[in-house]
């Protein structure tokens, strides 16, 4: 028996179509025809998604202020706090946060990449506004009071909830209401990282999964149009000050390898951990949900009484371990404490993002290995920043499974291409070991747990296509020109095996008709010398071997079978394949 599909809410705001409205009033104002005739409703969506990025880019530049000053308020402008601060501040800033999410803002769990998704798969972009609201003020309060968590997930479902709201406002078709809320995540993200590129490519590899050329326009505008507004705002510096780097000697490749061991090892405990202890929590009796993450504070602070920078996302501390501030047991140390403390605040159920963290503790890892490596080998001089920036995307492909990002961010936020190679060498390892003694990513894992059967676009991307070369077979009956006669046509139809006949023109271009339809037509035809007479003038469609059989699928329509042609000469007849051909093949897949 089938489930009923699951519906979004209905809001009242809501329309499955575009309507004239407030869609209709901005194309007015603008001098755009409602009727769309000057101005089709795809290039509004480009304009729309520039807007997006405008809101989303300040609704990020807000948060980043309402985490700075919280952090302010709670411990004070000194470089270090008192102990009594770093004790309470945790413990009451999660007793509240928990208030605020049980009674208020129930939506706003987890890290916000695969509310997105869902939003995205299951509600049609539905996101309701008030999680936006909800997410920037407990977040913050998390974040600010130390709580192990990051802005950069928070930032990305923001950007999408701001998008979909605008979108339904705006009343867009259901198409582009649930494109909107991708739009708004890249610009969440981009103006989070101030990386716009980055954020592009998370997206598409992690929430949408494909890169349809309309919608990375989208995204690619939305994404560069916050980063302008953050930019604007807080300034152009980078997150980081990334130190100069240069291979001193090939032979530090050995050690980029170790690096990505090591990451990948840790990566695998960090989700471990994660996966067992959360859904054991969420299990418990309702009244502890109060208590969680308040107790999750209260153990950060003690562990932020000797290593205070586990506290919060703990940016200008990964700046410090680039610039080689911290010894490497201390920045081992530090990497193990912040896997203990992020799995604490997000298993206990606070909202907040996981990028930051794993950011830390990849540079805190790389870091440690760049400074064993210069105790026990100092004739490689290499820059310990430099593992440290490394560590960074090492931890950010084997934890989040993000191998793309996790490359093209270290390249954006260091700018500079000369560390590719290290970077690559060590990202693969660590996706690989991650992916081998872990089936399942961690978003993949999350979902599940929270009773949603996301797609994985992991699962995708390891997806084997089944191509037309593997379903076709050869053709049985004869090739006609369509200069020959009709009753030569009749006489070689009629000793052909096959029920259809092709039919190709000298050019490259493939007709068919059927015997019956060919001896029908024939009868009134049967004195033009030309077989162009009894065929349709509009040529078959055809596929090549290469192509993907849903793209057959599409093309074959009702017809018995397709002409399959060599894409060096289209008249060059490799096979055919058919609606039985495509089944078969799909069954021998798998």
């Amino acid at each position: 028996m089938s489930l009923p599909p699951v519906t979004p809410p209905v809001v009242p705001d809501e329309h499955p179509h575009p309507v004239p409205g407030l869609w209709a009033e901005l194309r007015r104002r603008l001098g755009w025809a409602v009727d769309g005739t000057t101005l089709k409703e795809t290039q509004l969506f480009l304009l729309l998604a520039v807007i997006i990025g405008l809101f989303s880019g300040l609704s990020v530049v807000l948060f980043r202020i309402a985490i700075d000053w919280t952090k302010l308020l709670a411990f004070g402008s000194g470089l270090t706090a008192p102990w009594t601060r770093v004790l309470l501040v945790p413990t009451i800033g999660g007793l509240v946060v928990a208030y605020l999410v049980i009674r208020f803002f129930p939506r706003v769990r987890g890290s916000g990449v695969n509310q997105t998704k869902a939003a995205v798969y299951i509600f049609d972009g539905y996101i309701p506004f008030n999680t936006v609201i909800g997410k920037f003020i407990t977040c913050g309060l998390a974040i600010g009071t130390g709580q192990s968590l990051g802005p950069e997930d928070p930032s990305l479902q923001m950007g999408a909830g701001i998008a979909s709201a605008l979108g339904r406002r705006l009343r867009l078709s259901r198409e582009k209401v649930r494109l909107i809320a991708p739009v708004g995540a890249a610009a969440g993200l981009a103006a989070a990282f101030n990386a716009p590129i980055s954020a592009v490519i998370f997206v598409i590899e992690e929430v949408i999964g494909n890169w349809t050329a309309g919608v990375l326009g989208a995204i690619v505008l939305s994404a560069v149009s916050s980063v302008v507004v953050t930019r604007w705002f807080l300034g152009d510096q980078a997150l980081f000050r990334i130190p100069a780097y240069h291979l001193v000697h090939p032979a530090e490749l050995l050690a980029y390898a170790a690096l990505g061991v090591m990451g990948g090892v840790s990566s695998l405990a960090f989700v471990k951990v994660v996966a067992y202890a959360r859904p054991r929590l969420k299990a418990l009796p309702r009244w502890t949900q109060y208590l969680q993450p308040a107790l999750a504070g209260l153990l950060i602070g003690i562990m932020g009484i000797w290593f205070p920078q586990v506290m919060g996302a703990g940016y200008g501390y990964i700046d410090q371990a680039m610039h080689d501030q911290f010894t490497w047991q201390v920045l081992a140390l530090l990497a193990m404490f912040k896997i203990i403390s992020t799995s604490l605040s997000f298993v206990s159920g606070t909202p907040g993002g996981m990028f930051a963290p794993t950011l830390f503790i990849g540079a805190m890892l790389g870091g440690a290995v760049g400074g064993i490596e210069h105790h026990f080998f100092p004739w490689l001089t290499g820059s310990v920043g430099a593992y440290a920036l490394v560590g960074m995307g090492t931890l950010f492909a084997g934890f989040l499974r993000v191998p793309l990002t996790s490359v093209f961010m270290i390249l954006e936020v260091s700018g500079n291409y000369s560390i590719i190679l290290p970077v690559m060498i060590s990202n693969t390892i660590a996706y690989l070991i991650s992916r081998q003694y872990q089936q399942a990513p961690l978003f993949d894992l999350l979902s599940r747990q929270d009773g949603m059967d996301l797609p994985s676009m992991e699962e995708r991307r390891e997806v084997v296509s089944v191509h037309v070369e593997d379903a076709m077979r050869a053709y049985q009956g004869v090739v006609l020109n369509i200069e020959g006669s009709v009753s030569s046509a009749l006489v070689s139809a009629d000793a052909s095996s096959e029920g259809f006949v092709f039919v190709e023109d000298g050019g490259g271009k493939w007709y068919g008709i059927t015997k019956e339809e060919l001896h029908r037509q024939s009868k009134q035809w049967r004195e033009r010398a030309s077989l162009r007479s009894l065929l349709s003038p509009v040529p078959l469609p055809h596929v090549h071997p290469d192509h993907d059989l849903q793209e057959a699928l599409r093309r074959l329509g009702d017809l018995p079978f397709l002409p399959v042609v060599n894409r060096a000469n289209f008249r060059k007849l490799e096979g055919v394949v058919g609606l039985a051909d495509i089944l078969r093949a799909y069954r021998a897949a798998g």
